[in-house]
């Protein structure tokens, strides 16, 4: 079995905690002592328990992803991987920050065979990579498999965020990407990115597309503009005091993580019912197990709940709305990289996007609609998303050639 290594890299192997019989009541046991207050503080020892603030840092983070990835069977290893430190005016866009403390990016690297092709898995907006665990056993049984926590998010590093236009915003995600396959010594990798992190993988296969054997964009954000995609109801809505004033927030940097953060001791009772309703009681696909709720609440109200960093991009890329200020549809004359969309058929980002900019593309560009699916396709249908995944990537997968041209039962082509 291979183990990722590269220079610059500072490795934490990690066990499969899933190995040692860690059940769920264990894992919710451990989930709760994360969040107490230290024993000693002034603070523990002031306020009554149920009002006390849910501490977490960025060892939070990675024992909650630790306990998250205790369901996946396959063996990983977890780094931070450095991409360097910059005094304070540095050059390279992607260092401003008032702080030169070291840069690094969460890793993990699954166990795969020899010889099989790189998946590089990047998140979306207020999620990490955690989010892929009912995917990696099975993506991993036939890539070699990398998952990571973008800059600001995660269990990576979150510097200061003080960019000041979309420009700088857009170098900061892609620069340090850059900076990390530099690190981890990669090339010729299939690299996927869902909602904002295809945003992301976008624009970097537009500015490094040597590396990019294939783009899997999955219900990718940021295709188009609002002038390209009025809307009525928005306008309308805007013209309202109501609609006023979520426009001020939104251009304020006000973001949901901050709601999570000042409700305190209430956060993770609010990331409770948004994981049970979302992929619960409103879920389109497969519903979470209550070990997978358990343990993905504990591990999303850590990565909502830590220092804003990341999360500050939101204005500098999107107009209230969601519409990109450099949307991705202006580009697409310029895609040089072979293109799979991945879109869940109750999807709320609009597929629409991809067949415009297929319009414009001059390399191959297929658009894949999963069923029982919304904008979590990987979560709300796993298996079809497998599926899809499988299908984009065949002529690189050992055994398949030209085989299964067509759609997989059950996905639909747009």
């Amino acid at each position: 079995m291979r183990r990722a290594a590269a220079a610059a890299v500072t490795v934490t192997t990690t066990t499969r905690m899933a190995a040692e019989g860690m059940s769920t009541a264990a894992a919710a046991a451990e989930a709760t002592a994360t969040a107490a207050p230290a024993a000693g503080s002034r603070w523990g020892r002031a306020w009554p328990s149920a009002l006390r603030w849910i501490p977490t840092s960025t060892d939070r983070i990675i024992a909650a992803e630790k306990r998250l990835l205790s369901i996946v069977k396959t063996g990983y290893v977890q780094e931070q991987v450095n991409i360097g430190s910059s005094p304070p005016g540095s050059k390279v866009r992607w260092f401003r920050s008032s702080s030169d403390e070291p840069r690094f990016i969460n890793t993990v690297t699954f166990d795969s065979e020899e010889n099989v092709p790189t998946l590089v898995m990047v998140h979306g907006y207020g999620a990490s990579q955690g989010f892929f665990f009912r995917n990696f056993d099975a993506l991993a049984s036939r890539f070699r498999v990398i998952a990571i926590d973008q800059l600001g998010w995660g269990g990576s590093s979150r510097p200061d965020f003080t960019c000041k236009s979309t420009e700088e915003t857009e170098a900061w995600f892609i620069d340090s990407f850059e900076e990390w396959r530099k690190a981890k010594n990669l090339s010729n990798f299939i690299l996927l990115g869902h909602s904002f992190g295809g945003y992301v993988a976008a624009k970097y296969a537009l500015q490094h597309p040597e590396h990019v054997q294939h783009l899997i964009l999955v219900g990718p954000a940021g295709f188009s503009s609002e002038t390209e995609h009025s809307s009525e109801w928005l306008t309308k809505f805007r013209a309202t005091w109501k609609g006023m004033l979520v426009n001020h927030l939104w251009e304020s940097n006000f973001t949901p993580q901050r709601i999570v953060r000042g409700l305190g001791p209430w956060g993770p009772g609010l990331v409770q019912r948004y994981t049970s309703a979302r992929f619960g009681s409103h879920s389109t696909g497969e519903l979470l197990t209550e070990q997978e709720s358990t343990l993905l609440t504990d591990y999303i109200y850590h990565t909502l709940a830590a220092k804003a960093s990341g999360e500050l991009c939101l204005k500098h890329i999107f107009s209230f709305g969601a519409f990109a200020r450099k949307p991705l549809l202006q580009s697409a004359s310029d895609w040089k990289v072979p293109t799979t969309f991945i879109y869940g058929q109750q999807d709320w980002m609009n597929y629409q996007g991809a067949q415009q900019a297929r319009k414009e593309m001059k390399v191959p560009c297929e658009i894949i609609r999963v069923p029982q699916a919304r904008h979590f396709v990987f979560i709300d249908n796993p298996s079809g998303f497998h599926s899809a995944v499988f299908h984009a990537c065949r002529k690189f997968l050992s055994g398949d050639g030209e085989e299964g041209l067509s759609l997989p039962e059950g996905l639909t082509s747009a």
